[in-house]
Order: C-alpha cells, then structure tokens, then sequence
C-alpha cells in the first residue's frame, strides 16, 4: 500500500488552460505534479501494477464551496507522473472523502492492490 500526504489539488477549472485550440496543463497544474513527484520520491514510492482502489481524503484550505469531484484529474495524473502506477486507467475503485478545512489544505491519498 502507498500512504501520500500531498499539497490541496488544483480544481479542474485551474488545472488545465486554453491556447487557441489546444488544451494543455496550466503552470498551477505542473506545479502540483512537480510537487507531488517530489514527495512520492521522498517516500520511495515505486509503480504498482495491476487493479487499484484509490482512497482520497480530501482536506480543503478554508469553507469556500468546492465539489470534490474537481480535484480527481489532478490527484490521479499526478500520481501517474511521479510512478506510483503505471496508468491512472488501473484505478477500478476510486472513493473520495471532502473532510473539514485545515490551513493550507491537503489531501491524503492511499493506493491498494484491488481485490
């Protein structure tokens, strides 16, 4: 199993931008996956294979109105990025929990092989 604490995310709404026709991942958006690619390997953290259940605890800086499923794209890519699977399509059971606020925000994430 992997256990992360990681930064907030970024909503969806901030987490990608438009040039022209294109989409692509905001500086906000690669800042995070930078951020989160550091912690997983401050944790060691190496590629697990096979089915995964996602566990996301969801920790909000502050009571501004959020939905929770905004912050999935985030959370998932980056974790991708930083090795901790292969490809976020191995997740076949994904649960997200919006918690109380705590300064600065974050989110605990915990990966498991499915069963």
């Amino acid at each position: 199993m992997i256990e992360l604490e990681l930064p907030f995310p970024p909503s969806l709404n901030h987490y990608y931008r438009r040039v022209g026709p294109r989409t692509l991942i905001s500086k906000e958006g690669r800042t995070y996956r930078d951020q989160v690619r550091l912690i997983a390997a401050a944790s060691r953290v190496t590629a697990m294979t096979g089915p995964l259940d996602v566990e996301l605890l969801l920790y909000p800086p502050d009571r501004r109105r959020r939905d929770a499923d905004n912050s999935l794209k985030a959370v998932c890519d980056a974790l991708e990025k930083a090795g901790a699977y292969e490809d976020d399509s191995q997740i076949v059971r994904l649960t997200v929990q919006k918690k109380d606020p705590v300064p600065g925000g974050r989110a605990i994430v915990r990966i498991r092989e499915a069963d």
